[in-house]
């Protein structure tokens, strides 16, 4: 089911509809890719697994009492002393109820002793999202409610800071997730009441020893709010389909394929690092010589142009044509460069 890496990679490239649609409806694209004959080669080892678990539980360890201090540290906050950080018990069945219990956890926040708010972590707690007509259930690692009622996504990653610096687009991957929880988060009517920064905490240098930064997921809000209003409804995808198309990734190959390509793709080299389904499309551009296979920006700059092998063309007939002869412009529009 759709989550918040998923999202965020939808955000990313609103136009492609096949990922949408096999999203939304809960396709195994890993599975649907190996029965394509096209596997993606990327993913978490079972080692990365196992120690991001393993760094994780050390950070929410003692009631998150280690994470709470580096919140705090990130912010400038007072920390509170031990024991007077709520752990609300979100456990219930299905994504559904354990929705319900993280709203009730955040409608009601904790008190601390002189009466005034106090803090709460919740542990994987979900969040409901609506896009594009699908409910989306999300599980950010921690949230943390402050004092004063305003909210912190926390993001725990198991990838290293190394001299006070992490991999970009790591970072930046971590960040787009943050946002995904944050608009989950947002509350209609109430300004302020989730932070913009989220915290991003990771190993330091090479070590197992937890540090954190404050991100600022602003940019990435804003952005992520516009590309998913942009995204069609699944309703409209799916009625334009043939009927009995299935991704069941059991059927021959032959009709598989056939149902995939019943469905619009927008590929562009970025999905190589994001969608499963990367390599089976980046093969149909290419047999197709699409020009989208040469990325976003050399396609935005062909204007009209839908195929490689128009671009030569026009190459080659303006080249015949000699010099001084004016090229036609890819859009249909006027243009006064030769």
């Amino acid at each position: 089911p759709l989550d918040a890496r998923a999202l965020a990679a939808l955000a990313a490239n609103p136009g492609c509809r096949r990922r949408a649609l096999l999203d939304g409806a809960g396709v195994d694209k890993t599975a649907l890719a190996r029965a394509l004959g096209t596997p993606a080669p990327f993913g978490q080892s079972q080692f990365a697994f196992t120690r991001g678990n393993a760094f994780e539980a050390k950070v929410t360890a003692d009631g998150g009492a280690e994470l709470i201090r580096l919140l705090c540290a990130s912010t400038g906050e007072r920390p509170p002393e031990p024991g007077e950080v709520a752990l609300p018990d979100l456990s219930a069945d299905g994504p559904a109820g354990r929705t319900a219990r993280t709203r009730l956890a955040l409608e009601r926040p904790a008190e601390g002793e002189d009466g005034a708010g106090g803090w709460s972590l919740l542990f994987h707690p979900m969040l409901a999202l609506e896009v594009a007509g699908s409910t989306a259930y999300l599980e950010p690692d921690a949230i943390a409610v402050h004092p004063d009622g305003s909210r912190t996504v926390a993001e725990i990653k198991s990838f290293p800071v190394l001299d006070g610096s992490a991999d970009a687009a790591k970072v930046g991957a971590a960040a787009r997730q943050a946002a995904v929880y944050a608009l989950a988060l947002e509350e209609p009517g109430r300004e302020g009441a989730v932070r913009d920064q989220a915290l991003l905490v990771c190993p330091k240098d090479f070590s197992n020893l937890p540090t954190a930064h404050g991100v600022d997921i602003r940019k990435q809000v804003a952005t992520t709010r516009r590309q998913l209003a942009r995204l069609t409804r699944l309703e409209e995808i799916a009625a334009a389909l043939p009927d009995g198309t299935v991704f069941d990734p059991s059927r021959p190959a032959p009709e598989l394929t056939a149902a995939v390509e019943s469905v619009p793709a927008a590929y562009a080299p970025e999905c190589l690092s994001t969608c499963e389904l990367a390599f089976h499309c980046r093969e149909r551009a290419r047999a197709g010589g699409a020009v989208e296979s040469l990325g976003r920006s050399v396609r935005g700059e062909l204007g009209g142009f839908a195929t490689i092998d128009a671009v030569l063309a026009a190459a080659d007939a303006d080249a015949s044509a000699g010099p001084g002869a004016a090229s036609a412009p890819a859009s249909g529009a006027e243009s006064d460069e030769p």
